[in-house]
């Protein structure tokens, strides 16, 4: 009985046995071809393998800095003096012309403005800018002139008007310390300087205006790409605005209008800067000025009466005679 269940079993495990050993010869055979296969990867030029791509491509290491790069060596004065000679922007040439403002002192009644721009019509001048505005005192106006001319003839002009009846007084603020102001409105487009023309002249929406300006060309923009463009421009036109410490007061679909507050010189600075973008419209109030209050310290007051006091040359210690 033990014996037959023995040769049964045997029976069973030798089928068994012919098919391992099957499996094992052929994953013998296919190790051959997985190394070959390997052998072709590691062998090929692709760079799929990130370590056989390095081992073929070494790292190519640059120089180091020369001690001329890290510590230059510094200018000779001949070099100093031709720099800054090169980089100072070159002076007026008419001197003589220089800029003069007038604060004028008139009384607040009809007729004043014309009486004082006339004489100095007459006598050749081109008024710069005229501001004209009531004070606190209700029968005084503050008249701020700015003009262009030589020394003496700006006097001559100057005594002429605190002639005027209506006229208190005429001061002349050139070689002084004032605070000088002047407002900007300005209105930039946001589509681009190549439509501004058309801008003007139609007040269509701003992918409409830049497809009818571009006409029946084949890269006409599409409204998504004319929207970010008008979004980059009028980033920038805030961006500098804020660095001239300026604000953006009104803006639309296709134009901005930038208010700004500073000296004329900085306000020239900025219309040039924003003229690229597309100037609309400018508007100037003309320059306001106002001298600055002078500051003393008590202690500087203190020396010089100490060395006024000190400056007396005693009698009793002069020779006689």
């Amino acid at each position: 009985m033990w014996s037959s269940r023995i040769l049964h079993s045997a029976a069973k495990v030798a089928p068994l046995t012919g098919t391992a050993a099957a499996a094992a010869a052929a994953r013998t055979a296919a190790i051959p071809r997985t190394n070959a296969l390997h052998q072709m990867i590691r062998q090929s030029s692709s760079s799929t393998s990130a370590i056989s791509y390095k081992r073929s491509h070494p790292h190519k290491r640059h120089p180091a800095l020369s001690s001329e790069y890290l510590y230059p060596a510094a200018p000779s004065a001949e070099e100093a003096v031709s720099n800054i000679l090169y980089n100072t922007p070159p002076g007026g040439r008419n001197k003589l012309k220089q800029r003069h403002i007038f604060n004028c002192l008139v009384q607040n009644e009809p007729g004043v403005l014309s009486r004082v721009s006339g004489i100095l019509a007459g006598r050749g001048f081109n008024i710069d800018s005229l501001v004209v505005a009531k004070t606190e005192v209700a029968d005084l106006s503050r008249m701020t002139i700015v003009l262009r001319g030589e020394s003496a003839t700006i006097e001559q002009a100057r005594r002429q008007l605190e002639d005027l009846v209506p006229v208190w007084a005429v001061l002349d603020y050139t070689g002084f310390k004032v605070i000088q102001r002047e407002l900007l409105l300005i209105k930039v487009s946001v589509l681009g300087p190549e439509h501004v023309r058309a801008q003007m002249n139609s007040r269509s929406p701003n992918y409409q205006l830049i497809q009818e300006s571009q006409g029946d060309d084949d890269d006409t923009m599409s409204p998504s790409n004319a929207l970010r463009q008008t979004h980059a421009h009028l980033k920038s036109l805030t961006e500098l605005a804020k660095l001239f410490q300026g604000k953006v007061v009104d803006v639309s679909g296709d134009c901005v209008v930038v208010e700004l507050s500073a000296k004329p010189d900085r306000i020239d600075a900025f219309i040039k800067l924003v003229k690229p973008f597309g100037i609309l419209e400018a508007a100037r109030s003309g320059m306001m000025a106002m001298p600055r209050s002078p500051i003393y310290d008590r202690h500087d007051q203190e020396d010089d009466e100490v060395q006024e006091e000190g400056s007396g040359v005693d009698a009793s210690m002069l020779p006689p005679g």
